[in-house]
């Protein structure tokens, strides 16, 4: 079971719908994607900052306008409390609030941390994250998969499978060594000794 967070932001579709048992969070203004989706939430959460109407529904969780936590991090919360190990990202990229691009980019690794998978999907992308370990993308003709390195420098990073291969380097958040990698035909695999990856999937 996966839990799919909607998010206040640009929402360009969706890439998989959520199947029975799954748990559906609207965060905020995310609301109206749901909406547009045909699909009805399991939880309604945000302090409706950007919702112009609260819809009457007895699912609702109202938090405070000031908080520390983003209403998509209250919702990862949530659904880390309930259990749930992936998760599904919509509506947290693009639109006029970069701010909030980057800090759900930063809940990726905040997911990665504590055992989760997370997914953040934004117009023909997609970016998870990697913690001291190692994930294979399957095989595409085309593509381009981007690592970078994010708090402290990344150690013994592998990529094998892309038309740039990388063995046992070294990656800093201050220079994008892994900035546009291509698939050619075959699985990516990327492997992290110790540190923190953040990877994103582009088509081209």
């Amino acid at each position: 079971m996966a839990c799919f967070i909607f998010g206040a932001g640009s929402f360009d579709g969706l890439v998989c719908r959520p199947a029975p048992g799954d748990y559906v969070i609207a965060a905020d203004g995310g609301y109206r994607w749901c909406r547009q989706e045909g699909i009805e939430p399991d939880l309604l959460l945000g302090d409706f900052d950007s919702l112009p109407q609260v819809p009457e529904l007895n699912h609702i969780l109202r938090v405070p306008v000031e908080k520390d936590d983003t209403d998509m991090m209250l919702s990862v919360k949530k659904g880390l409390e309930m259990g749930h190990t992936l998760f599904y990202l919509y509506g947290g990229m693009g639109g006029d609030r970069t701010d909030h691009t980057i800090a759900n980019l930063q809940t990726l690794l905040y997911l990665t941390r504590r055992g989760a998978r997370g997914y953040l999907y934004g117009k023909d992308e997609y970016y998870t994250a990697l913690c001291n370990g190692r994930i294979e993308f399957p095989a595409q003709k085309a593509g381009i998969l981007s690592v970078f390195c994010l708090g402290e420098a990344a150690e013994g990073v592998h990529i094998a499978g892309g038309q740039y291969p990388l063995d046992n380097a070294r990656l800093t958040s201050e220079f994008p060594l892994g900035v546009s990698n291509h698939f050619v035909g075959q699985p990516i695999r990327v492997s992290v000794k110790q540190g923190m990856l953040l990877l994103g999937l582009h088509d081209e």
